[in-house]
């Protein structure tokens, strides 16, 4: 089977980086302040906004209150960088893209994105659509669609690269 595409969007956490040990690190650390059971919210955490998490596990919680905590959460994610390294193939992959139309798309804000991919050494894509740029965390496919028109391609010439 062959596949044939005109550019790649590029989803970061589980599929070039993994930072499973930092991001459960802090959802245990929230969970206990919450007095919730840290193997149920690891369940569900991976793959979109922590904000957006929060809402799921605390649905009666203010909005207010999850945005400020999802706040601290990527102050915490974002200078606690010990265990995140590339995906195995990631640095070859990444190198092979060289030229190519390819874009970041990440549930990441800007500073975590740079963070986790400068913390695997890998090379950041001159077009990401992070947190920052979406109405909607995944799996809304807005930053998806997003990167998509950025690169200047529509979204069917397009393959996503996505572990969730």
């Amino acid at each position: 089977m062959s596949l044939t595409a005109r550019a790649l969007l590029l989803d970061m956490d589980g599929t070039l980086v993994n930072s499973d040990a930092v991001v459960e690190r802090c959802w245990r650390r929230w969970a206990a302040e919450q007095g919730l059971d840290a193997e149920s919210v690891l369940q569900i955490v991976h793959g979109r906004q922590g904000h957006a998490t929060m809402a799921v596990l605390l649905p009666d919680r203010p909005v207010e209150q999850n945005l400020a905590d999802n706040q601290r959460m990527l102050e915490w994610e974002t200078t606690d960088l010990d265990g995140v390294v590339p995906v195995p193939g990631a640095p070859a992959f990444m190198a092979s893209l060289a030229g190519l139309p390819h874009a970041l798309v990440t549930s990441a804000d800007k500073g975590l994105a740079g963070a986790r991919m400068g913390a695997a050494g890998l090379t950041m894509p001159e077009v990401r659509v992070t947190a920052e740029c979406v109405g909607a965390s995944k799996p809304d496919p807005e930053g998806f669609l997003k990167g998509a028109a950025e690169l200047g391609f529509a979204p069917a010439d397009c393959i996503v690269f996505e572990d969730s």
